[in-house]
C-alpha cells in the first residue's frame, strides 16, 4: 500500500506527506487520535524495519510518547516534525511566525487581502512564499506552486478551492489551535446573526472585547465539553487578533465560530 511504502523512505516528498496524512486521518477530522493514531504508530515501525533503517531520534520519542497511549491527538505539524519530510516543505509546518493561534490569527489578517474570509490559491501562494522567504530559502516558481496545489488538498476539506480560517489553522499544533475546539460550537446563520445583534449592545455593527467577553462567557456555560472558560482571557487574545483596531465585524467572528450557511 502506498502510504506505508512512503513510511519507507529516506526522505518523503511532499505529495507522498499528503497521500500519508489522507491515508491515516481516514475520518478527515484534521488530526490522528485513537485507532488512526495507533495503526501509523505501528505500520511505521513496521515499515522503517522493512527497510532495514533505524528509527530517527525524533520518531523513536514520538512511538514512546503515542505507542501505548488511548488518548493521544496529532495534527498535521506534530506527524511532519515526525517523518523525514523533503526541507522546503517541512518549514511550513516549523514556521516560526505561527507558534501560537494569536499569530496565526494576525497572519491570516495579512493574507486574507480582500477580507473575503478565505485564502484563494494567489493569496495561499504568496503566503508560503513569504514563509520559506523569512527562513532564508529560495524556491523556483514551479515548485511553489506545486506546494501550493498540495497545501490546497491537504487542508481544503469542502473542495472548494479556497481555504477557511478553519482549515488553515492545521497549519497550528494540536495543542495550541483553539480553533479546533470552535469547530464544535457551529451555528446555522440565523442562530449566530441573533447571537451577534444580541451582544452587540449599542447596535453599532461590530464588537468590542467587553462585548465579546459576554458572548464567550455565553459559549463557553452552553459548551461545557469542547470549551473551557478557564481559557477565557486565551479565547478573547485570539480572536481580537483578527480585529480591526478593536472592531470585531460580523464577518471576522462568522470565521470563527464556523458559521453554516
Amino acid at each position: 500500500m502506498a502510504a506505508e511504502t512512503h513510511l519507507q523512505g529516506v526522505e518523503i516528498s511532499a505529495a507522498q506527506f499528503f497521500d500519508i496524512w489522507h491515508h491515516y486521518d481516514s475520518d478527515g477530522n484534521g488530526y490522528l487520535d485513537g485507532k488512526e493514531l495507533q495503526n501509523f504508530v505501528q505500520e511505521l515501525q513496521q515499515a522503517r524495519k522493512k527497510a532495514g533503517l533505524e528509527l530517527t531520534p525524533e520518531m523513536k520519542a514520538f512511538v514512546d510518547q503515542y505507542g501505548k497511549s488511548t488518548d493521544g491527538k496529532i495534527g498535521i505539524v506534530e506527524l511532519a516534525q515526525v517523518l523525514p519530510t523533503e526541507e522546503n516543505f517541512l518549514l511550513f509546518f516549523r514556521c516560526q511566525q505561527l507558534k501560537s493561534s494569536e499569530d496565526f490569527m494576525q497572519t491570516w489578517r495579512k493574507y486574507d487581502t480582500d477580507h473575503s474570509g478565505f485564502i484563494e490559491t494567489e493569496e495561499l501562494k504568496s503566503f508560503l512564499k513569504d514563509l520559506l522567504q523569512k527562513a532564508n530559502k529560495q524556491i523556483d516558481d514551479s515548485k511553489l506552486t506545486e506546494y501550493t496545489q498540495i497545501m490546497l488538498r491537504m487542508f481544503d476539506a469542502n473542495n472548494d478551492g479556497k481555504l477557511e480560517l478553519t482549515e488553515m489553522a492545521s497549519l497550528l499544533p494540536v495543542q495550541e489551535n483553539f480553533l479546533l475546539q470552535f469547530k464544535c460550537v457551529k451555528m446555522c446563520r440565523k442562530e449566530f446573526n441573533k447571537a451577534f445583534e444580541l451582544y452587540d449592545q449599542d447596535g453599532n455593527g461590530y464588537i468590542d472585547e467587553n462585548e465579546l467577553d459576554a458572548l464567550l462567557k455565553d459559549l463557553c456555560e452552553k459548551n461545557k465539553k469542547e470549551l473551557d472558560i478557564n481559557n477565557l482571557a486565551t479565547y478573547k487574545k485570539n480572536i481580537m487578533a483578527l480585529s480591526d483596531g478593536g472592531k470585531l465585524y460580523r464577518t471576522e467572528l462568522a470565521l470563527v465560530l464556523c458559521v453554516e450557511n
